[in-house]
């Protein structure tokens, strides 16, 4: 799979140069998806641009979500009628929009689609996730239909996770690829 059809989906906010989607975009020329607006994100700006970005792919990509950027993947596939250019999903640490003090901050991002997601995909949890619950979590992965990973205590799987490059995530991802 040629790298620039593996598309780093970003949560809230963007991903820093530590986060472990930075530090694989860098070392395997995976493309990001940039938003226009990465503060106020809207859903439906998010859910076209990537649509926009898929059709720049030469073959069916793989999407790599962090947090936001995995409800971003659902709410793109319940609305979109070109799910076969996606290839699979990585799905990582979610968000949960619908917690009562996300809401106001994130109010574009609810409900949040709960049906089967149309491709493969893993989602990876943690135990002790500020933004979403580990039940909520494994909610997500029935829900969409993904093989769940519990990544134990790992906070919201980001930079101030301490993973580094983490090779055991981007082992789940080159399984993904090569599907």
């Amino acid at each position: 799979m040629k790298p620039q059809n593996v598309l780093i989906l970003p949560g809230w906010q963007n991903s820093g140069p530590d986060h472990w989607q930075s530090r694989w975009e860098a070392a395997h020329s995976y493309r990001r998806v940039d938003q226009h607006d990465w503060l106020q994100p809207r859903r439906g700006d998010w859910i076209a641009r990537l649509e926009e970005v898929l059709f720049t792919c030469d073959e069916p990509a793989v999407l790599v979500a962090h947090s936001l950027g995995c409800l971003h993947t659902a709410a793109w596939a319940a609305h979109s009628q070109n799910t076969v250019r996606v290839k699979a999903a990585l799905l990582v640490a979610p968000g949960d929009a619908e917690r009562e003090e996300m809401r106001p901050v994130l109010p574009s991002w609810s409900p949040i689609p709960m049906q089967r997601l149309p491709f493969p995909s893993v989602l990876v949890g943690s135990r002790n996730d500020p933004y979403c619950s580990f039940e909520r979590a494994q909610a997500f992965a029935s829900a969409w239909g993904s093989r769940f990973v519990d990544l134990g205590e790992a906070g919201h799987i980001n930079a101030e996770s301490g993973l580094g490059d983490w090779p055991a995530g981007h082992a789940v991802l080159a399984e993904l690829m090569n599907l």
